[in-house]
């Protein structure tokens, strides 16, 4: 049920991940209403524009707030060409794929993306038993809490979609929010943001306490 004296907010996770990660925000529930968007299985041949489409019946409510982690960001910019929302912000993302980094640039421009052997990550609980240090049984316990579309249809699609989004021109007035040390799109390819100092491409489960103290801010703003 939505109240209308709200702000509505849409949060978008990232690539194969579920709402999980967004358990460490604390926002005001007085102020804001929160509303948790989940990964579908993308359809046959289905482009992202399509998917977005698809994912931007799920936004209820007019001039909502949009919020994407990674690959979500990417989805939340394409799904705001199907509503009006009153902002969107991505986090851990890319603007365009200009900003992509230069290996994914040659990934894509190469076709090597096409043998991404997505079925290796479906195997990857079984490969617990190998973990010997503190950091990989780390890897893998975040594996298992937050990572839930791990389907080869899923992944392959993702993945592509990711590599090949051909988008060059962005919306100035989106909100960016991009870690100093993330090393998935490094932030020297990043155009214009607010930069998080020691940031990760996981800052929305590590940098919490920035997201809590700042965020709040931005959407009032």
């Amino acid at each position: 049920m939505v109240t209308p004296n709200k702000i509505q907010l849409y949060f978008m996770p990232g690539m194969a991940a579920s709402s999980k990660i967004f358990e460490y925000l604390d926002l005001s529930n007085d102020v804001f209403e929160s509303h948790f968007l989940e990964w579908k299985l993308p359809q046959k041949d289905e482009s992202i524009t399509d998917y977005a489409k698809r994912m931007a019946s799920e936004i209820k409510h007019d001039s909502a707030i949009l919020i994407g982690v990674s690959f979500g960001g990417v989805l939340v910019q394409e799904m705001a060409k199907f509503v009006n929302p009153k902002k969107v912000i991505i986090i851990s993302s890319v603007k365009s794929c200009n900003e992509l980094p230069k290996r994914m640039q040659w990934a894509r421009n190469t076709g090597l993306y096409k043998i991404f052997p997505s079925g290796l990550l479906q195997e990857i609980p079984s490969f617990k038993v190998l973990a010997v240090t503190k950091s990989l049984k780390k890897k893998f316990e975040l594996y298992d809490t937050y990572f839930f579309r791990k389907e080869s249809e899923y992944l392959d699609w993702a993945v592509k979609n990711m590599l090949c989004w051909r988008e060059e021109e962005y919306n100035p007035d989106i909100i960016h929010i991009h870690g100093t040390a993330d090393s998935v799109f490094p932030i020297k390819n990043i155009k214009t943001c607010i930069p998080v100092r020691g940031g990760t491409h996981a800052m929305i489960l590590t940098k919490a306490k920035w997201f809590n103290d700042n965020l709040p801010k931005l959407l009032l703003d």
